[in-house]
């Protein structure tokens, strides 16, 4: 189909890879956890047209100046690194409250856009997915492809579908699990300072980063 090969590994490949762990799911987790599915389904599509974005550019050639160009790579790799360890102290500095009160007043919710937004930019600026797409997809591309383009972006397209299923499901379950464990207001913002913890080591990894 559009020149593409092994089509099934690819899809099982790409569901293992959307699996792990990164800042993309804890993003929808701690969001799904403290807002609800919904918020975390903003993030997830934030975090999907982030994927479409480094998808075509990938099929048009603009992921490779990241893959030759230094300067490039270094660039976005810091700029993404700034953006994830801003994510991370704005979580870590969640609203406290008196001891008194810390069980009625939640961290305040953000809205649906700015979700939405966090996804995208975590995503998108993060100059290490940019090179996954280039080192992954062509080897699902069949050499004989009449448009090697038009495959890649199929494939693209089929990644980021499984992707935003896994996204979902795990905005879903994550809202799922927090209702169940009746989590309090307080266990809410801790939760909201343990990931901001971890934005912020994802960041300061990013920035140590090379295209290796």
């Amino acid at each position: 189909m559009f020149g593409t090969q092994n089509l099934a590994l690819f899809v099982i490949s790409g569901l293992l890879l959307n699996i792990a762990p990164g800042p993309d799911s804890l993003l929808i987790m701690s969001r799904s956890a403290t807002q609800g599915w919904r918020a975390g389904s903003a993030a997830a599509l934030g975090i999907g047209t982030g994927t479409l974005v480094h998808v075509f550019a990938a099929a048009l050639g603009l992921s490779a100046v990241l893959a030759t160009s230094t300067t490039a790579f270094t660039v976005v790799k810091y700029i993404g690194a700034i953006y994830l360890v801003y994510v991370g102290i704005a979580l870590l500095r969640a609203r406290s409250t008196p001891a008194t009160d810390v069980a009625t007043l939640p961290p305040p919710p953000l809205p649906y856009r700015r979700l939405f937004s966090q996804g995208f930019l975590t995503n998108v600026l993060n100059p290490k997915v940019a090179l996954f797409f280039l080192a992954f997809v062509p080897q699902f591309i069949s050499p004989d492809a009449s448009s090697k383009a038009l495959a890649f972006i199929a494939l693209g397209l089929i990644f980021n579908v499984n992707g935003m299923l896994w996204c979902h499901f795990l905005a879903i379950s994550s809202a799922y699990a927090s209702q169940r464990l009746q989590a309090n207001r307080f266990v809410a913002l801790w939760l909201n300072r343990l990931i901001g913890a971890v934005f912020v080591s994802f960041g300061i990894k990013l920035a140590l980063a090379d295209r290796t």
